[in-house]
């Protein structure tokens, strides 16, 4: 496996006795980096964001559940797929994948999200093919704006531009209480223990029947990260807007400029337009992919987008990114 590490991530506690806030990793792993047509190198379109304990599984293409047995990422974790759109190099290998869970005992809830035709593509195939499901599944359709809300983070969408309805997925980490400064709650007389650990992570409390904010023990917020991956699309200013701000940007990179017409009648984009749009973004690092069978060595559509962008990588099968905090 090939490892990508963009920042390493350190943390210094001055008070031992203080619970530890240990940085949440989040990471990418690369399943299939391939558009409509494998390659020796290159699976379908998979990707992964493991956010701690969890898993975001973006698009599913056939065979992804082989390089995901070989991530050594976990059967039974918290899971959450997200289907960016019905072209068969995204979707078919959802099946297989679903049954491979099963057939490994997975008994923890999944979680779908995609077009509505989705679920309906579910349904009649795991009966068709006598699928035989160990745990329950829960699908939601997707539509712009948010699909997912939780006390971290928030999932939302954005309607992309391809041949079929689309959607681009943005992860986005809520802000985090900010430093905990223990001589001011010390002064304030919160004691030692529960109640710290609990103003370290945001919540109020009360104390000697007066309340004692997390604000009033701890500086500003501090920034949580942006993750954004466009599926299938041409880059546009409705994009750029959406992808406003992103840490890491993966983006449709199916052709070289020279393609530029076919990119145009198959609505994909250019290396070069994905900088173009990332740069526009304030993106911190874009990452390529999606690429057609032709490119052997895409190192052509890394020197292009680096033209526009100073930071730019070409996504590889089985290849991990760590993204630390701003």
């Amino acid at each position: 496996m090939k490892a990508v590490v963009v920042r390493a991530v350190a943390a210094v506690v001055a008070y031992p006795h203080i619970s530890r806030l240990v940085p949440m990793q989040l990471r990418i792993v690369f399943l299939g980096t391939s558009s409509a047509v494998p390659t020796s190198k290159r699976g379908l379109t998979s990707i992964v964001v493991q956010r701690g304990g969890e898993l975001f599984i973006f698009d599913a293409g056939e065979g992804m559940q082989r390089n995901f047995l070989q991530s050594g990422l976990g059967m039974n974790r918290g899971m959450k797929v997200f289907i960016t759109h019905m072209h068969s190099d995204h979707v078919l290998g959802l099946l297989g994948f679903m049954q491979t869970l099963a057939l490994n005992g997975r008994d923890t809830p999944l979680y779908i999200y995609g077009p509505g035709v989705l679920k309906e593509y579910i349904d009649v195939n795991t009966r068709l093919l006598n699928i035989n499901l160990t745990y329950d599944v829960y699908f939601k359709e997707v539509r712009e704006g948010v699909v997912v809300e939780e006390k971290e983070y928030t999932i939302k969408a954005c309607s992309a531009e391809h041949t079929v309805h689309s959607y681009a997925y943005c992860l986005e980490e809520h802000d985090r209480p900010g430093i905990f400064y223990p001589e001011k709650a010390i002064e304030l007389g919160v004691p030692k223990g529960r109640l710290w650990h609990r103003l370290q992570h945001g919540d109020d409390v009360i104390v000697n029947g007066r309340l004692v904010r997390s604000s009033d023990v701890t500086g500003p917020k501090r920034k949580g990260r942006r993750i954004g991956i466009s599926g299938d699309t041409r880059a546009n200013k409705r994009l750029e807007e959406f992808f406003k701000g992103c840490d890491l940007l993966i983006f449709d990179s199916t052709f070289s400029e020279d393609e530029k017409d076919r990119a145009l009648e198959t609505m994909h984009s250019t290396a070069r337009e994905a900088a173009e749009l990332a740069s526009s973004t304030g993106a911190k690092m874009l990452v390529l992919t999606h690429f057609s069978a032709r490119y052997d060595d895409v190192s052509k559509l890394v020197k292009e987008a680096s033209t526009v962008h100073s930071n730019v990588i070409a996504a590889e099968d089985m290849m991990v990114i760590e993204v630390p905090y701003p």
